[in-house]
């Protein structure tokens, strides 16, 4: 990665780094769905592409202008602003897709990867807090009334998934900080030999939007839903890898 603009936070990836992220993309779809399939077979997975120009209304309330790329509008516009995080647009897919077939229910996986947008202070780039970054989330839903405690069964496996491809000590910490979304937060560290820096977050969320309705063996039923967050920050990955590759 190279600061071509000469302003921190806006690297440019070479061929390299960019084959090297797709293929950690790859390999954590299917690592993430073997470890949720291996918690419950019945798992679904569904791969979006959302805008990444979003509406403020759906964005959590707690980014303000301070944190988020918005654009200025006219009265007649819809306000909107680069994502921050590419949570809202995996719920609101899910959502529709719950809603337009039957056979789409809990527990489902909406994922993406892609670019999203935050206003990072400027830093240097061992720091890694870029402004427009990577990240590849999964949003899985469940009831809430299941009983699996999907959020602690997955924890040791994700470990060992960032490990098997950095090549560096990864732990599992309690997150430095927890959003208003989330019931607990866990975050996953690379220990890159200047410092211990977080790739990937695994949260308990309960703001999916709405109750989620679908047919069972005893009719419709209509419930509460609560989400296991995986975020995986590409980059991230991607600036440890490299690191690794050149010990």
């Amino acid at each position: 990665m190279e600061n071509v603009f000469n302003v921190n936070g806006l690297p440019f990836w070479s061929e390299k780094e960019i084959r090297v992220r797709n293929r950690l993309m790859e390999h954590n779809t299917a690592e993430v769905r073997s470890i949720l399939l291996n918690e419950n077979p019945a798992w679904q997975f569904v791969q979006c592409e959302a805008p990444l120009l979003t509406p403020r209304s759906v964005l959590n309330v707690n980014y303000t202008d301070d944190d988020i790329w918005a654009q200025a509008v006219l009265d007649t516009e819809t306000p909107l602003a680069l994502r921050p995080e590419t949570t809202p647009g995996s719920y609101a897919y899910a959502a529709w897709v719950m809603s337009h077939n039957s056979q789409v229910k809990p527990p489902l996986v909406v994922w993406q990867a892609g670019k999203s947008f935050r206003r990072e202070q400027d830093q240097v780039t061992k720091n890694m807090r870029l402004k427009e970054f990577y990240q590849q989330e999964f949003q899985c839903i469940y009831t809430a009334d299941t009983l699996n405690d999907y959020h602690s069964a997955v924890l040791e496996p994700l470990r060992r998934m960032v490990a098997e491809v950095i090549h560096m000590p990864v732990r599992i910490v309690e997150s430095d900080r927890l959003p208003s979304y989330s019931e607990v937060t866990m975050d996953l560290e690379v220990d890159n030999g200047d410092k211990w820096m977080e790739v990937a977050s695994i949260s308990r969320r309960n703001d999916f939007p709405t109750k989620v309705s679908f047919d069972t063996r005893k009719g419709r039923v209509e419930k509460d839903v609560k989400v296991l967050e995986i975020a995986i920050g590409l980059d991230r990955l991607v600036y440890n890898y490299m690191l690794a590759s050149q010990r």
